[in-house]
């Protein structure tokens, strides 16, 4: 049997709807529900403050966080979970730029995801070190990797396009030269196989409301492999990664490993959905799941081509080199995305001129794909886009 006929049905899809938009919000798990009205009427509502010990809530950041480490290759007990995204990548840049002090220069590319910049340009103002932050184009990371560099900051996956860095590669020319890496996997983490062990990365971050399926404003997580784990200082020095919180010292001392890099209060409501998200991976490895994300891929690209010739393919044409997504170019972007919601297909568009569509197996088969496609074809033909209501800016694109 096919188990992704089997994932589909776990899932929540409205009816008439083709999603492909996971990699910028998962769709609901049927048993996400159960599980935190469970939560909310057994453990909260009947242990109420006692559920932190009986029911195991300070540990779940830990325990949740090994989970979502299995995914990405990570050691057990080098990944806890909470807060945002944004959090943890300033956590793991503070953290990279203390472990190499005799350097200036933090290295990212131009198809990183903005807030991590937005992130190292807030850290730079804070600690007045005469940091620098060098963006160059994705191409050009690999030559930039010199002698001057303390921390290469990437995002695997682009957000835009969906071209993939070789975490592999990239990682060991960076060691060569000393340099500390920081990896984004925000597009990563259950769209595509990754090894963070394997590539020896020192930190990786990342959210779980995509692929993870936890949720809008779902924990982010943070890894920091083993040779850093006990020695590295956390800027945000929360009271939840201090050693003994409960001993109310009044100076810091950071707790053993990875739980250091705990902030604030984990939560809980939202870590009951993603475990119940997370049962379903339990049921696929990444090599199935990059498999069948490819062939979809390759499916989409070959029917909207054929279909949409005006449309420009802005992703790598090597499934090789692209993540699990595919994206499209047009000057009218915008409002050709949102006629296509308003025809059933759900992806979404990022400025200037991308049509982004999230290809993940775990609820998508072909026939949606094909549906999809189909659509899309309607929505150009018809010049359907082509209405003032489908021009205005929504707050969120």
């Amino acid at each position: 049997m096919d188990i992704f006929k089997t994932t589909r049905a776990l899932f929540h899809l409205p009816e008439g709807v083709t999603y492909l938009d996971g990699n910028s919000l998962g769709p609901l798990p049927h048993a996400a529900q159960d599980r935190v009205d469970a939560m909310m009427r057994d453990q909260w509502g009947e242990m109420l403050i006692t559920g932190w010990n009986k029911a195991g809530w300070m540990e779940q950041p830990s325990r949740v966080g090994d989970r979502i480490g299995k995914l990405i290759g990570a050691e057990a007990g080098h990944v806890v979970l909470g807060d945002t995204l944004s959090v943890k990548v300033y956590q793991a840049l503070a953290s990279a730029l203390e472990l190499n002090p005799d350097r200036k220069v933090i290295l990212s590319d131009s198809g990183n995801f903005p807030t991590d910049l937005y992130m190292a340009q807030g850290l730079i103002r804070m600690l007045d070190r005469d940091l620098e932050l060098r963006v160059v184009p994705p191409e050009d990371v690999e030559a930039n990797l010199k002698d001057d560099i303390a921390v290469m900051m990437l995002t695997q996956v682009d957000y835009r396009s969906g071209r993939m860095h070789d975490m592999a590669h990239l990682t060991e020319v960076a060691h060569r030269s000393n340099i500390i890496t920081i990896w984004d996997l925000a597009h990563s983490a259950g769209a595509v196989p990754v090894d963070v062990s394997k590539a020896k990365a020192d930190f990786a971050v990342g959210c779980s409301y995509k692929y993870l399926n936890s949720g809008p404003g779902g924990p982010a997580f943070i890894y920091v492999a083993p040779r850093y784990a006990d020695v590295v200082t956390p800027a945000l020095s929360g009271w939840l990664g201090h050693a003994a919180p409960f001993d109310f010292d009044l100076n810091y001392k950071a707790g053993a490993g990875i739980e250091r890099m705990r902030v604030g209060t984990p939560a809980i409501i939202q870590i009951a959905a993603l475990e119940a998200a997370l049962d379903i991976w339990d049921m696929v490895d990444m090599a199935q799941v990059r498999s069948r994300a490819i062939e979809l891929s390759e499916l989409f690209i070959k029917e909207v081509e054929t279909r949409c010739p005006e449309l420009v393919l802005a992703s790598p044409r090597d499934a090789a080199q692209r993540g699990s997504q595919v994206s499209f170019a047009h000057p009218q972007g915008y409002a050709i995305m949102q006629a296509l919601i308003a025809h059933g297909v759900v992806g979404d568009f990022r400025a200037p001129d991308i049509l982004r569509f999230g290809i993940t197996p775990l609820y998508l088969g072909h026939d949606d794909i094909i549906r999809a496609a189909k659509t899309l074809q309607t929505v150009m033909d018809g010049a359907l886009w082509d209405r003032d209501a489908y021009r205005v800016r929504a707050r969120v694109t």
